[in-house]
């Protein structure tokens, strides 16, 4: 008789029961069923294909772009005793022949392969060979041209269903917005695959937007409160990557860049560092991250605007995948629209796709000044309606005021008009403050009617009122005329009075307040536990250290605090630990036990 799924996850992987929708893909995918899922990052999407590859007959293959991450995914595999292996480019000729012949004696539960090495004849005879669990094709959102992931071998993988029309099929992704649903759907042939959309919800993490005012200062009040945890900060350019790397470094902190124009051992040295070490902060671009698997990455820090909502829930996707309380902070300005705006327009992309890109971009200015709950602006981009205020962004935590902007925004559109629609914010509002610096007079904008007329605003305010105008659609970049702003046919109504403005108020510059977050172990643990989960994380070290692993393949935080909670004082006791299956319990079951009566 089979296995019950439930019995199983408990055996293997430790775990009680299922989450949300898990059981379901599990037994729709053992049964011999395709299915594409939708899951959020730290939704548990690994086990939807991982439970189904053990229960049936066969080797489960997962096609997966992340070379990087691969060994680590089989290592944490084989510590609860899953026969798994991988096949990339990273392995030599033998290293390659022994697991293709592993795989072909029937030896392995799971192989992870990279799609360039699957689409060779070479696997493809051999899966012609082997005895199939399943596939399952991973990030699957890869397929999408459309997407900033495009990966072009995904579109060659319905090789799998042409060839192997009897071997259930299931596609994960962990951001998709419906037409991207509907683009994987149709380029892996899964149309009448059932799909299983879970909420794209993270209740864990904390979204909080702030306005530039002093970039690298900001930067810096914010991962105080974060200091000796791990975390990613995101940059647009590999410049300020480095810029910001050494910055931190500067300030103390345990930072690394990373960027494609890095030599490929330093990125893949300071990737390995960033996954086995504590406390380790990531400078990077967006070459970073996909499918990065920390568990206690505790915040994600944007010091740019994101080039779409979908980038930004993906990148913010990879804090807290431990279910414990994560931050996602970003720092934004004037600057980063017009520069994206640009950078849009003068790329060599077709019509088409400069209107997607500008789309995007709309949008998700549009999550950025909204004065809604962050939770209901970004999940309804993913075509999903979140019916209550979240109670965990900055704007539910500490709501925004809004003012009557309509006489600002008609200065402010009527200088644009009077200088020639050509200058940048910054000009316009040394016009408006009636600055006396050397362009205002060699343009002669000290003579105009809109010169001084808006002394009653600071320079920081006027920054607030362009910023919010171009976001609104009521002003917006020439990419043509190095980032000058010019009108739009919808400023009228507001030039003629038709329309009233209502704008965000901008918060006075003051230092974000330090949170008392308790002691920084990245997951809350109770006083009198620390003693015992401190030991217990230098138990941990230890072994990640003598098997060359990072140390949450060995346990996660959150199984740690368990064990410090509940104090097991025997193998029984141990193995009803949410995360301890029967191969470790049988590996480190003892040293465990012998930490914690050490602690008394």
């Amino acid at each position: 008789m089979q296995e019950s799924p439930h019995a199983l996850l408990h055996r293997v992987f430790g775990h009680a029961g299922f989450r949300g929708p898990q059981q379901d893909i599990i037994e729709h995918i053992a049964a011999g069923n395709d299915a594409l899922v939708l899951m959020p990052t730290g939704g548990g999407k690994s086990l939807c294909y991982q439970v189904p590859a053990l229960l049936r007959e066969g080797v489960g293959v997962v096609v997966s772009p992340l070379i990087a991450l691969m060994q680590d995914q089989v290592e944490a595999l084989r510590q609860v005793g899953v026969r798994a292996e991988f096949l990339n480019s990273t392995l030599d000729a033998e290293s390659a022949s022994r697991v293709e012949q592993a795989m072909l004696a029937g030896e392995l539960d799971l192989l992870y392969v990279a799609p360039e090495r699957l689409l060779t004849q070479r696997f493809l005879s051999l899966l012609d060979r082997s005895a199939i669990a399943l596939f399952a094709i991973d990030e699957a959102h890869c397929v999408s041209q459309w997407g900033h992931d495009f990966r072009r071998e995904y579109r060659e993988l319905t090789v799998l269903h042409e060839r192997w029309p009897e071997v259930p099929r299931i596609a994960l992704t962990a951001t998709a917005d419906p037409p991207t649903q509907r683009e994987i759907a149709e380029r892996l042939q899964l149309e009448d695959a059932r799909r299983f959309v879970s909420s794209f919800d993270r209740p864990n993490i904390r979204y909080n937007v702030v306005q530039k005012d002093n970039g690298k200062r900001q930067l810096l009040e914010f991962l105080g409160t974060h200091r000796d945890e791990a975390g990613i900060v995101y940059c647009l350019s590999r410049k300020k990557v480095e810029q910001t790397a050494d910055f931190l470094v500067e300030h103390g902190f345990k930072a690394l860049p990373y960027h494609a124009g890095l030599d490929a051992e330093i990125r893949a040295s300071n990737q390995r560092r960033f996954l086995r070490e504590d406390g380790v902060v990531m400078v990077a671009t967006i070459a970073f991250g996909m499918g990065i698997d920390k568990p206690d990455v505790r915040f994600v820090a944007h010091t740019d605007l994101p080039k779409s909502l979908e980038g930004y829930y993906q990148e913010t996707g990879r804090a807290g995948r431990d279910g414990e309380p994560a931050e996602a902070w970003l720092c934004y300005g004037m600057g980063d629209m017009v520069l994206l705006k640009q950078m849009i327009e003068q790329s060599e992309a077709g019509e088409e796709r400069k209107q997607l890109e500008r789309r995007k971009l709309d949008q998700l200015l549009g999550y950025c000044e909204s004065m809604q709950c962050r939770r209901q602006v970004l999940l309804a981009g993913f075509g999903e309606i979140y019916p209550v205020a979240c109670g965990n962004c900055d704007n539910c935590l500490q709501p925004a005021a809004s003012w009557d902007a309509t006489l600002a925004a008609q200065k402010a559109l009527s200088c644009v008009y009077r200088t020639g629609q050509r200058f940048g914010a910054a000009h316009l509002i040394d016009v408006l403050r009636g600055g006396e610096g050397e362009r205002v007079r060699q343009f002669g904008h000290d003579a105009l009617s809109t010169y001084g007329i808006g002394k009653d605003l600071d320079a920081k305010t006027w920054r607030g009122v362009f910023r919010q105008l171009v976001a609104t659609g009521l002003l917006e970049v020439d990419a043509e005329a190095f980032g000058g702003l010019r009108l739009t046919d919808a400023s009228r109504t507001v030039l003629t009075g038709k329309r009233q403005v209502v704008l965000r108020k901008e918060l006075p510059s003051k230092a974000e307040r330090t949170r008392d977050r308790g002691p920084r172990t990245g997951v809350p643990v109770q006083p009198g536990d620390l003693p015992l989960f401190g030991a217990l994380r230098d138990l941990r070290a230890l072994l990640a250290r003598e098997q060359n692993v990072p140390a949450y393949v060995i346990f996660h935080d959150s199984t740690l605090r368990n064990i410090a909670e509940q104090r097991p004082g025997s193998m029984d006791e141990l193995s009803k630990v949410g995360g301890i299956g029967g191969a470790k319990l049988e590996r480190y079951g003892q040293q465990v036990l012998d930490a914690v009566r050490a602690m008394g």
